[in-house]
């Protein structure tokens, strides 16, 4: 089993940037694919980011994409969500959770462990 927990949120201006981490305890992270998804008041919660357990292969939402970068280190038991360029529109409460596969998705659904969300928080 693994634990997530997610760090690096805060305020930051439109055009600005933020690092969110996530640490996951456990022998076994390595062996997940790693998911980031966000939720905004009153909306659902939608895909951001995904990565293989290699890191080898990524996955982003239209929405993002060009602008944010997952990243993940192994050794360290972490995955990383570089956010550049950041908007009004990206701000949300954001989580990381541990795929079920091997194989990359979009679903929240098939993501088992998740951490308690960090805000970020963009100002205009």
């Amino acid at each position: 089993q693994v634990q997530p927990v997610e760090s690096g949120g805060g305020l930051v201006q439109a055009g600005g940037s933020l690092r969110l981490s996530c640490a996951a305890s456990g022998r076994t992270f390595s062996s997940y694919s790693m998911g980031w998804f966000r939720q905004a008041p009153g909306k659902e919660r939608e895909f951001v980011a995904a990565i293989s357990r290699s890191g080898g292969s990524t996955n982003y939402a239209d929405s993002v994409k060009g602008r944010f970068t997952i990243s993940r280190d192994n050794a360290k038991n972490t995955v990383y969500l570089q956010m550049n360029s950041l908007k009004p529109e990206d701000t949300a409460v954001y989580y990381c959770a541990t795929g079920r596969y091997t194989f990359i998705t979009t679903t929240p659904g098939l993501y088992d462990y998740w951490g308690q969300g960090t805000q970020v928080t963009v100002s205009s």
